[in-house]
């Protein structure tokens, strides 16, 4: 809890891929995004935890059915990692084990013209170099 921006990294055990696929009809149901961000089996994560010594950085790539949707260094984040341990600590507790989400690159479907969402049975890509690769095919919630 209140962890110095400074102190940070020293609470970070490592970094892994993950997707905060988004159920764009419900995060706009009102001005919170949460309900839109919090959908079982709908945060892919992994394929596993690479050290902080491991990983220096490299190219986050989402691609849908082959095609490139965004692509950026990670480094070109708006906030940093250790910014964000700070931060979330000031109004949670941390503990070993949770994941923050340090967002996404530009080129969500949802700002694109036209606007391009998931469809069933699309194969959805996220890769971060150094880090791994998740394949997901999507599925139409029954």
């Amino acid at each position: 809890r209140r962890i110095s921006e400074a102190d940070a990294a020293g609470h970070i055990a490592g970094y892994a891929v993950l997707n905060d696929v988004s159920m764009r009809d419900y995060q706009f149901r009102t001005i919170q995004w949460l309900q839109g961000k919090t959908w079982e089996k709908s945060t892919p994560f992994g394929p596993a935890l690479v050290t902080k010594d491991e990983f220096s950085g490299g190219l986050m790539t989402t691609a849908v059915d082959g095609e490139i949707q965004q692509q950026t260094p990670t480094n070109d984040v708006v906030f940093t990692p250790e910014f964000l341990v700070s931060y979330i600590s000031t109004i949670i507790t941390l503990n070993p084990g949770d994941v923050i989400a340090t967002g996404t690159p530009g080129g969500v479907g949802h700002a694109q013209d036209p606007k391009r969402y998931l469809q069933d049975g699309q194969l959805l890509v996220t890769t971060i170099e150094g880090l791994g690769e998740l394949k997901n095919r999507v599925i139409k919630e029954a």
